[in-house]
């Protein structure tokens, strides 16, 4: 089984077997990715692009064959289109400060969604700040679908530039997103689309979507943490200045000018995260093993699965019921506070998220403080949904 390929889901926790429901703050790691970044320091340990002798080509080999791996498995035109960065945040900051930055000026407006992460808020509120332009919000609805009969009122000659994210980590709402960006593109629109939470669930193909940019988070896909990349349309990367200044990202370098390295060494200064992006490259060739088309059929079948079990749940309560979701499960449950029901079972083996999961604003629409999440993969099974029910219940019972 698929199961057996991932150690850290065979374990006990407080004496029980471990149910690790918290994927959407991070997945776990199959073999393949462990013994893959193992590998590059057991026998490959040496920097890249740099050095001539034995070692470093053959690390360079693989931090580069990882990249194509990365781009096979978001459908991007070359691997040159993608930067290797530390993940989504580095990513959103990355597009924000040399592609964004200079197109603006006082009065000009970036459009965001109610569904962001704060990875995706944040470094567009510090850029207004810095240039004088508005955030605006796409608002969302009850059921945490967004409402888009305001786009055409939001979307006007202001608006320079639109950040979504392509699935929710707090409500699972899975964004129209090729629909958001053809009605951008419309009025020039540059868009960029956060795909931490699409890229492990979804088959992603960055052309189809016709996005500008694109960020993809390593943890999230069952590779190492510190990782991501970046994908940008040739021409945008080509035209944009650099994010870090240092080694490789150079050609030339005298006391009076620098000359930058092309795309996307442009972006990539300094030492990289070698054995992440190699075991990041892991990661993607793991997924097109399983097939992309696989792991979302499984998928939706354990969303169905654990939203009918919930249900059975009297007092609970799911928050954000959209008609097109990933398997991922905000609720409450009345009387008792999300903290103390993932205390509860924790102590039944089960690992689920509380709080507010980094998108307070969602939270602040539906008047909580935030909620208890279950966040599912493809390795997990239905038996470990009828444990976390069973848990649940007794959590409940509890506080009878």
């Amino acid at each position: 089984m698929l199961r057996e390929a991932f150690p850290c889901l065979h374990q006990q926790v407080n004496g029980k077997d471990l149910v690790y429901f918290d994927n959407a703050a991070t997945a776990m790691r199959p073999q393949v990715v462990i013994d893959a970044v193992n590998d590059y320091y057991c026998r490959h340990n040496a920097n890249i692009h740099r050095g001539v002798h034995c070692l470093s080509g053959r690390a360079t080999d693989l931090y580069e064959q990882a990249r194509a791996s990365l781009a096979r498995l978001i459908h991007a035109p070359s691997p040159d289109n993608l930067i290797f960065v530390r993940g989504c945040t580095e990513a959103v900051n990355l597009v924000a400060q040399t592609f964004v930055r200079e197109r603006l000026k006082p009065g000009d407006e970036i459009l965001i969604s109610h569904l962001e992460h704060h990875s995706n808020i944040v470094p567009w509120q510090i850029l207004c700040q810095q240039t004088g332009a508005k955030l605006k919000v796409i608002p969302m609805n009850d059921r945490g679908e967004l409402v888009l009969d305001e786009l055409d009122t939001l979307m006007n000659e202001r608006t320079k530039f639109m950040s979504v994210i392509h699935v929710s980590n707090a409500l699972g709402t899975i964004n129209p997103v090729k629909e958001l960006i053809a009605k951008a593109h419309a009025k020039d629109i540059p868009v960029l689309v956060d795909g931490a939470q699409s890229t492990p669930h979804l088959k992603v193909d960055v052309q189809d979507l016709d996005c500008d940019f694109y960020t993809v988070s390593g943890h999230k896909m069952y590779g190492p943490t510190g990782s991501g990349v970046l994908y940008g349309k040739a021409t945008h990367l080509e035209a944009m200045p650099p994010y870090h200044g240092g080694g490789e990202m150079i050609s030339k370098v005298t006391f009076e000018e620098t000359v930058y390295n092309k795309v996307p060494a442009k972006f990539e200064a300094g030492t990289p995260n070698i054995a992440g992006g190699i075991g990041l490259g892991a990661a993607a060739e793991f997924m097109l093993d399983v097939g992309l088309e696989a792991i979302a059929q499984r998928e939706d079948h354990l969303k169905q699965y654990t939203e009918q079990a919930l249900k059975t749940i009297p007092g609970l309560r799911i928050l954000g019921e959209a008609s097109q979701k990933s398997p991922v499960f905000s609720f409450l449950i009345d009387g008792i506070h999300p903290h103390d029901i993932g205390t509860i079972i924790d102590h039944h083996g089960v690992a689920i998220r509380t709080g507010h999961h980094c998108t307070m604003p969602i939270f602040q629409f539906f008047d909580v403080p935030g909620s208890c999440r279950a966040s599912l993969a493809f390795y997990n099974t239905e038996h470990e949904v009828d444990i976390l029910v069973e848990s649940l219940n007794q959590a409940k019972a509890m506080f009878s």
